[in-house]
């Protein structure tokens, strides 16, 4: 039975190149949003090592499974979902990585980007995602991606064909980007008739300078909470009458003919 979630992102500079810091800021953070009555924190794309950092300390802060035990005590600790960005180490490869951690401080998902962003992403990623899984919290089914991936229609849309509820987004949107904010995700969440959450830094980061503008979408594409460019918690609800109502109202992923679009992946 789907009752309503209550999804917080959070959006700021993090600590760059210092994941014990970041360890730390996750702790408080966590802790606010379930002050403030939130079932899950998103935090944004590589929020443990910060972004723009380079292949050699993207190697240094990587992490396996193991290396994520803070985030999971965190989650156990305060009852509450947490999926972040890090960089996972890969037996020797790095991945430009999101997990979600259950409430009980499970581990539900891990997702790899897929489509990596230009020289940034390609000289600190070797590792490169092929799979959408999809996990079930709090009575709803939640994919994942990672920042330049919403930027394609088929990653959504796989997610959506597999059941999921909701899309959580980690990202490093920078200037001039701001399109993407403001336009793609709003139709991503319309067309898929899903719940997306967007989760950007904000600030500068080695002559980079993130726009924020992170926000939480509805199924029906309306911008739920949008954020300005500083730091900052989002907060918004996901309530299952009204996505039903949205889905039966217009059903467009019924009304597909996928016989039509062989040709897209010729």
């Amino acid at each position: 039975m789907k009752i309503a979630l209550k999804i917080a992102l959070y959006q700021g500079p993090g600590a760059v190149n210092d994941p014990q810091a970041a360890f730390t800021l996750m702790q408080r953070k966590a802790a606010e949003a379930k002050a403030r009555g939130a079932d899950v924190l998103l935090l944004p794309e590589m929020y443990l090592s910060g972004y723009n950092i380079g292949p050699e300390n993207a190697r240094r802060c990587a992490l396996t499974a193991a290396g994520l035990a803070p985030a999971r005590r965190f989650a156990k600790e305060q009852g509450i979902a947490l999926a972040f960005g890090y960089p996972e180490l890969v037996g020797e490869r790095v991945a430009n990585a999101v997990v979600l951690i259950g409430p009980d401080g499970e581990i539900l998902l891990n997702y790899r980007k897929t489509h990596l962003f230009g020289e940034l992403d390609r000289a600190m990623f070797e590792e490169v995602g092929a799979q959408f899984p999809v996990a079930r919290l709090g009575g709803y089914t939640v994919g994942l991606l990672i920042c330049y991936d919403i930027e394609f229609p088929e990653p959504a849309r796989r997610l959506a064909l597999a059941g999921a509820d909701i899309i959580l987004v980690p990202t490093a949107s920078m200037e001039p980007y701001d399109q993407v904010a403001r336009h793609v995700i709003p139709a991503r969440a319309y067309e898929n008739q899903v719940y997306i959450a967007y989760a950007n830094h904000s600030g500068q980061d080695d002559g980079l300078s993130y726009i924020g503008l992170s926000s939480i979408c509805g199924p029906d594409g309306k911008v739920l909470a949008l954020a300005g460019t500083g730091e900052e918690m989002l907060l918004a609800e996901v309530a299952p009458e009204h996505h039903a109502a949205v889905r039966r109202a217009d059903p467009l992923l019924a009304d597909r003919r996928p016989a039509l679009y062989g040709p897209l992946v010729k």
